[in-house]
């Protein structure tokens, strides 16, 4: 799996996950829901992504 695909794969889990938080917990978990789209959108635009990061550190391609 490519550091790319591993980004959108945890992306898309997390958001998954606080969806689920916040219909079953909480609902201050949408909170983690806007972090993770505003993180998503200044990857885009600055192209600093810590999950990337940490995915190329674990050995991703």
């Amino acid at each position: 799996m490519t550091v790319s695909n591993g980004v959108m794969a945890g992306a898309g889990i997390m958001v998954l996950l606080s969806v689920v938080l916040a219909a079953y917990v909480s609902p201050v978990f949408i909170w983690l829901t806007v972090f993770i789209g505003i993180m998503m959108l200044q990857s885009a635009f600055t192209g600093f992504c810590p999950m990337a990061m940490i995915l190329k550190k674990l050995g991703f391609k």
